[in-house]
């Protein structure tokens, strides 16, 4: 669909299968944040693991020049998008029901890095209720050989070999030049995702999921954002899955890495719920 101008799918469970896992609950609405070059149709294999569960499921996946281009310049058109996708959640009647999100990759991560900062400063989606997140293969940080594989995996073999050459090079000399050389500097009128989410991260619990044996994201860069939160007494998890390549954890082991997001989103569920019983607790007495 792309009647607000971006384009994301949404699914809505079966009723009944709803019901038989959240009992009169409304159910999670799980938002999934494609990686850089990711397909709808491999983002439904992600988004079958929540909707077997009775979630509700928005996937949406960036455009590769916002993402690569624009992000890397400082313009801010990931903010747009962050924005619209949570007025869908208007749109859909579902501004209620409890919010999940599922994010891959730095392409993911930086639009998470969006929707985190309207969640906790914009008047409109003060009220929306995040339970929790995953991040899969994230973040990164100043990885610029990660991201340059990242870049020639995403053109594909069909590109012309030499304007596959000078778009590499183009986006290398860019990212060094605004990335790292002149950064001191440009963190002040745009801090990458990595530095804004340790800064000011989401209060929510979190669960990374990631494999050391990564060639786009170092494990070493999730491993220090985990550690950052947790110090900041932050609800964080962490799980490696050592062999796979980048977003390959659940491919390579499909029932350990359902398992982990049923289990986590279960847990959050239930804190979630406990917190609102609290709540109506303190109103009636």
């Amino acid at each position: 669909m792309g009647d607000d101008g971006i384009d994301y799918n949404i699914v809505f469970p079966e009723p009944q299968i709803s019901e038989k896992y959240w009992r009169g609950s409304k159910e999670p609405v799980v938002i999934l944040l494609g990686w850089a070059g990711c397909r709808d149709k491999h983002l439904s294999k992600y988004s079958s693991i929540y909707n077997t569960q009775g979630c509700v499921t928005v996937h949406y996946t960036a455009p590769l020049k916002t993402v690569f281009i624009s992000e890397s310049f400082g313009y801010k058109e990931l903010r747009s998008a962050a924005h619209k996708l949570l007025e869908i959640l208007y749109d859909y009647e579902v501004e209620n029901n409890p919010i999940f999100f599922h994010v891959f990759s730095n392409g993911g991560f930086m639009l998470y890095r969006y929707m985190v900062e309207l969640l906790q400063s914009h008047k409109q989606f003060s009220s929306l209720c995040v339970v929790g997140t995953v991040v899969d293969s994230a973040p990164g940080s100043q990885n610029l050989r990660g991201a340059l594989r990242a870049l020639k995996t995403t053109l594909g073999p069909n590109v012309n070999v030499l304007l596959r050459c000078f778009l590499l090079a183009l986006f290398a000399v860019m990212v060094v030049l605004l990335r790292v050389v002149l950064y001191p500097v440009t963190k002040y009128f745009h801090k990458n995702h990595y530095d804004a989410m340790m800064e000011r991260p989401a209060p929510w619990p979190q669960m990374y999921l990631y494999s050391r044996a990564d060639r786009v994201i170092r494990y070493r860069d999730v491993e220090k954002m985990v550690r950052a939160l947790q110090e900041k007494g932050l609800s964080v998890e962490s799980f490696d899955f050592i062999t796979p390549p980048h977003v390959s954890l659940f491919r390579d082991c499909p029932e350990d890495y359902s398992n982990r997001c049923h289990t986590f989103l279960n847990s959050c569920m239930t804190n979630f719920e406990g917190t609102v019983r609290g709540k109506r607790f303190q109103v009636h007495h």
